[in-house]
C-alpha cells in the first residue's frame, strides 16, 4: 500500500510562513489548522499542524458513532484530523438531548486529509500521496489566495438567557447540590448573533491578535467554521503514556499594571473556591482515566498550576497514566468523553441537570478537535473559547460557561463568564481592531 511522503522545506520567517499557510488552507472546504502560537511546552509536537482536502471522510450522528469511526480508522493507516460534538454524550453517557442547535456541525467528522503539513520553527514538512511537494510549498511560499474581504461589524449580541434568569438558575443548581444530586456542574450560556455576515477568515486574524492561545483552530467543514482560542487539552497519547489537562479556576489580567496581574495570579493560586473546583474536576479526570489506564498507574502530575494567557490566568491540573495496550484509540476517547472540566461530577447527573437548564445544544462547545497519527497516537483541545459560524445561515454564536460549587456566587460567576468571552464581544464590536 502507498504511504504518504513527506518533504522538508526550510524558512526564516515562522510568522510570515504562518500567514501564508493560514491564507493558503482556507481556501479549501474542509480544513483543520491547529496552531501552538509558541507556547512553550514539553507536550506540543509541533508549533503548527495543518490538514486540507479529503481522500476520505466520515460523517455520523450520535448512536453509533464512535463504532464507525473505528472501522473507519482501521481502514485508512493514515493520519485523521476531525472533532467530537458534546452532543456524543448520548452515546457515551445516554444522555440524549432535545435542545435546539442552530450552528449545526455533525456529532462526529474526521477526514482522511489530502495534504498534511507539519510546521516547526525553522521547517515545514508537507506530506502528501505522490512527489507534489515542491508544487505545494511554491503555492504557500509566493501567493495569497483567498481574496481579503473587510468584515463588517456582524451585528447585535443578544443572550439566550438574561442575568436576572442566569442568577436564578444557579440559585436552583445551588439546591441540587445541597440535596446531593451533584458536587459541580459547568453551566454554559450561549451568546449570539444573527445574518451575521462576515469572513471567518478575517475574524480569526482578528481573534489570533488579540487573544492567541496554545489550542488555536481554524477549523472548516461544510461551511461550518470553528474559530478556536483555547487554552485547554482534553487528551493526548504518546506511545505508552495518555495525559489530560482540565481548566478550572479563573482569574481576570491587568497588562497595564504589572503589580495588579501578579496579585490577581496570586490571588488565583490562593483562592479555596478555585482549588476546590478544580480538585473535584481533577477527581473525576483520574476516575475517566482509570478506565483506560493500567492499575496504579494514574498519577497527577501536576495540582494547581497557575498559567497565564492573554486575557486571563488559569489554573490548570494534569493528569498522567499508562494506557491498556488492548484499547483502540478510540475506545479510550469513547471512555473519557465528555470531558470532566465542561460537566461537572458525577458526571452522568450533571448531564442530565445541563439539559434541564441551557437552553441550545452546545455542539461543538464543550466538544474536542484533534488529530490522530497512524500509529494511533492523538492529541486533541477542549473547545472553549471558541466563536461557531454557520456560513449558510449567517448564524454566529459563542458560548460561556463556569464550574458552579455549593459556594459559588451567582454574579461572581456571571462576571467569569463574562470575562472569558470578552474578547469575542470586543472582535464582534470592533472587527477591525
Amino acid at each position: 500500500m502507498a504511504k504518504r511522503q513527506f518533504v522538508s522545506f526550510p524558512f526564516s520567517d515562522l510568522y510570515k510562513i504562518k500567514q501564508q499557510v493560514l491564507d493558503w488552507s482556507a481556501r479549501f472546504n474542509t480544513c483543520c489548522l491547529l496552531d501552538n502560537q509558541l507556547y512553550p511546552s514539553a507536550e506540543n509536537n509541533y508549533e503548527c499542524l495543518v490538514a486540507v482536502g479529503e481522500r476520505a471522510r466520515l460523517q455520523s450522528s450520535a448512536g453509533s458513532a464512535f463504532e464507525k469511526l473505528k472501522s473507519f480508522s482501521l481502514e485508512q493507516d493514515d493520519w485523521l484530523f476531525g472533532h467530537f460534538a458534546f452532543d456524543l454524550k448520548s452515546e457515551t453517557e445516554n444522555s440524549p438531548s432535545s435542545l435546539p442547535d442552530f450552528i449545526l456541525f455533525p456529532d462526529l467528522f474526521f477526514f482522511v486529509p489530502e495534504i498534511v503539513l507539519l510546521i516547526f520553527k525553522q521547517e515545514i514538512q508537507i506530506g502528501l500521496f505522490g512527489h507534489h511537494q515542491h508544487k505545494v510549498w511554491n503555492e504557500i511560499e509566493n501567493g495569497t489566495f483567498i481574496p481579503k474581504k473587510n468584515t463588517a461589524a456582524p451585528g447585535n449580541i443578544q443572550n439566550r438567557i438574561s442575568k436576572s434568569e442566569y442568577i436564578q438558575v444557579i440559585e436552583k443548581l445551588h439546591q441540587h447540590i445541597l440535596r446531593g444530586d451533584c458536587y459541580e456542574i459547568n453551566f454554559c450560556q450561549e451568546f449570539f448573533v444573527e445574518e451575521a455576515d462576515l469572513d471567518p477568515l478575517d475574524l480569526y486574524r482578528t481573534l489570533n491578535r488579540i487573544s492567541p492561545s496554545p489550542f488555536s483552530a481554524f477549523y472548516s467543514v461544510d461551511k461550518n467554521y470553528l474559530l478556536c482560542a483555547s487554552p485547554e487539552r482534553f487528551l493526548k497519547k504518546k506511545g505508552d503514556s495518555i495525559l489530560s489537562q482540565p481548566i478550572k479556576g479563573t482569574a481576570a489580567r491587568d497588562l497595564e499594571n504589572e503589580a495588579n496581574d501578579e496579585s490577581f495570579k496570586a490571588a488565583l493560586a490562593a483562592s479555596e473556591k478555585d482549588q476546590a473546583e478544580n480538585v473535584m474536576v481533577v477527581d473525576l479526570v483520574r476516575n475517566d482515566l482509570s478506565k483506560i489506564c493500567e492499575t496504579d498507574t494514574v498519577r497527577v502530575s501536576e495540582l494547581f498550576g497557575i498559567y497565564s494567557f492573554p486575557q486571563v490566568h488559569q489554573m490548570i491540573s494534569t493528569i498522567t497514566g499508562k494506557p491498556l495496550s488492548h484499547l483502540y484509540w478510540t475506545e479510550m476517547i469513547a471512555k473519557t468523553f465528555p470531558m470532566g472540566s465542561m460537566t461537572g461530577a458525577p458526571k452522568k447527573r450533571v448531564l442530565e441537570l445541563i439539559e434541564q437548564y441551557e437552553k441550545t445544544k452546545r455542539g461543538l462547545f464543550s466538544g474536542a478537535l484533534g488529530y490522530v497519527k497512524p500509529n494511533q497516537d492523538f492529541d486533541f483541545n477542549v473547545v472553549i473559547r471558541s466563536l461557531l459560524y454557520n456560513s449558510t445561515s449567517h448564524y454566529l454564536a459563542y458560548f460561556a460557561g463556569s464550574g458552579i460549587t455549593v459556594n459559588s456566587d451567582p454574579e461572581k460567576e456571571y462576571e467569569e463568564c463574562l470575562l472569558k468571552v470578552a474578547a469575542f464581544e470586543s472582535i464582534i464590536k470592533n472587527p477591525y481592531q
